[in-house]
């Protein structure tokens, strides 16, 4: 049977969400790890931004030196720029106790400062943006309707929603190490008494989180755009902040909130081709006018953890 348009309109669009969720997924369950902790890194939007710049720059310089892959090395060094960036997180905040919201927004300062010198330094400047060629997207299902297009997605994806996810619940919930991070987060001193190593759980959440907010960036350009521009990461870092807090710190709601985000921006997007007379600026926003808005119906009543932004000195 013929698929109608409706039918067609829709499996693209659920596809579309799940392609724009990936990036908001990785970063907001690494998010989750970190605030867990009693640590708000507000350091995220530069990490991903560092995420995306780094991956691209290895991947491509490695493309040139004709190593094959080049890609998995450019999202390797992605991962250990989000790794460092989370040392100076812990740094600041877990041995020095300075504010965490100063030193987050240093932390992006300086990585989206790093990650536009790094560009001009490395690429020098051009007219035309460098590329590189992309991941290729999975087609388990080939050309068989509705399921081939449906899922036709980047292992990334997969592995975001099929292996992170429920990973990440299992570890908060079901061993010793996210029983002593919740511990940490509720309660330092009496996670310290029980002999709970506070600092070394809280660098290890950072070090966690900031990785995975690598790969939210390095998603983008490596994989979804095959390229990397100043506002590529427009904001998202600022939206996982927002939706760990709509998710109440728990990564499977952290993933349905990325899916609302992502299902809006793919429907916007859409939206803009069907001629609607409206200006294409309210389109760009409409996304994160309802992350705002699920913000405030479900943030309202939100149980923060315990020690949330508290820095800890052990007496």
């Amino acid at each position: 049977m013929q698929d109608t348009p409706l039918i067609i309109f829709l499996v693209s669009l659920i596809a579309a969400t799940l392609r724009v969720a990936t990036p908001l997924v990785y970063a907001t369950i690494g998010e989750v790890f970190t605030e867990r902790a009693g640590i708000l890194n507000l350091g995220i939007e530069g990490t991903l931004f560092l995420g995306a710049f780094v991956g691209f720059a290895v991947a491509a310089k490695s493309h040139e030196a004709g190593i094959a892959a080049y890609l998995w090395l450019g999202l390797l060094a992605a991962i250990l720029s989000g790794v460092i960036m989370a040392l100076l997180m812990g740094v600041l905040t877990v041995t020095l106790g300075v504010n965490q919201h100063v030193s987050g927004l240093g932390v992006t300062l300086l990585a989206i400062a790093l990650s536009l010198f790094g560009f001009r330094l490395v690429f020098g400047e051009r007219s035309v943006l460098p590329s590189v060629d992309p991941f290729t997207q999975l087609t388990p299902f080939g050309e068989t309707p509705i399921l081939g297009p449906l899922f036709k997605q980047y292992l990334l994806t997969y592995i975001a929603f099929l292996v992170l996810l429920p990973l990440a619940a299992w570890l908060l919930y079901r061993t010793s190490f996210g029983l002593a991070l919740r511990a940490v987060g509720e309660n330092p001193e009496a996670a310290d008494a029980a002999g709970v190593n506070v600092f070394r759980l809280r660098y290890a959440a950072l070090i966690i989180g900031g990785g995975l907010m690598a790969v939210g960036g390095a998603f983008l350009s490596l994989a979804q755009l095959g390229a990397f521009s100043p506002g590529i990461i427009a904001g998202r870092g600022w939206v996982c902040i927002a939706l760990v807090i709509f998710a109440r710190w728990d990564p499977a709601r952290a993933a349905a909130g990325a899916l609302l985000f992502g299902a809006v921006f793919a429907l916007q997007l859409r939206l803009q081709t069907l001629g609607f007379d409206l200006p294409y600026e309210l389109f760009l926003a409409l996304p994160y006018l309802v992350t705002i808005l699920a913000l405030a119906l479900a943030g309202r009543n939100a149980n923060y953890p315990g020690a949330y932004l508290q820095p800890y000195r052990r007496e």
